[in-house]
């Protein structure tokens, strides 16, 4: 007895559980029971197109009166079954999003992009090599200086003559585009992360405050880059292929045609 006294909070505490809960039945009788709620009950839809078009599939079926209730009720449902709808979408979504390079239980058996890079090189290369075969022509073309020259051997000066001037321009413009770089000065980054600037559409805005002004350095992660989960239409249409009352509708025939 004396360790079950010594053991009990609430007899340590000096509260009897009967009294309180009989003090709380006399005082608060009409709100045990009842459910309070803090914020109003609104709609997810607007209520009096909804009634309207709710009204017009009832008179198909010989309905004449749809109470206030029912479209609140419809409202509800339609909410919840986009949350539902978007929830699936987005995990869906993140799968297709994620990286299995830095899994240690998964190794890569073949890496597409570095094969494309290769062959893109490869072309880059005979590309370059048959520029340099044609420049070599026409310079051939340009120093000779036969007395009997045919219309084909005309072209070919002309040709080279202004292929020379082109790398001409091209010179002249690298030279400008250094000159003005090295007036200008190193470019410097512009701290995206920095305390009071949003970033919007690229843009930063400044939105330092007057007491903020003066203060020195400030941690740069203040304002972290919200993660966007973007959802495209191959999310969808995987959606409704795995849900089975849109296994066959004609929404994902339309979402596959498209």
């Amino acid at each position: 007895r004396d360790d079950d006294d010594i053991n009990d909070v609430t007899t340590m505490a000096g509260v009897n559980l009967n009294e309180e809960s009989a003090r709380i039945m006399a005082t608060n009788s009409d709100l045990v029971g009842t459910q309070t709620q803090s914020c109003k009950d609104e709609p997810f839809l607007a209520a009096v197109p909804l009634h309207k078009r709710i009204l017009e599939t009832a008179k198909k079926l010989g309905i004449t009166d749809v109470p206030a209730e029912v479209v609140t009720f419809i409202s509800h449902a339609t909410q919840t079954r986009l949350r539902t709808v978007i929830e699936k979408v987005t995990v869906i979504t993140q799968h297709r999003m994620e990286s299995y390079k830095d899994d240690e239980w998964y190794e890569q058996a073949t890496d597409v992009r570095a094969q494309l890079k290769f062959f893109e090189q490869l072309e880059r290369l005979e590309k370059q090599r048959k520029d340099e075969q044609e420049r070599e022509i026409l310079l051939k073309a340009a120093k000779s200086r036969s007395r009997q020259e045919d219309p084909e051997q005309a072209r070919l000066k002309q040709k080279a003559k202004e292929m020379q001037q082109q790398e001409l321009a091209q010179m002249r413009q690298r030279d400008a585009n250094l000159t003005a770089l090295a007036a200008i000065g190193p470019r410097k980054k512009r701290k995206l992360d920095a305390p009071g600037v949003l970033s919007i559409g690229g843009e930063g805005l400044g939105v330092c405050g007057g007491s903020q002004a003066g203060l020195g350095t400030a941690s740069p992660r203040q304002y972290p880059r919200q993660k966007i989960t973007r959802v495209n239409l191959r999310d969808f249409i995987f959606y409704m292929e795995q849900e089975r009352e849109m296994s066959h509708s004609l929404l994902l025939y339309r979402a596959l045609l498209k």
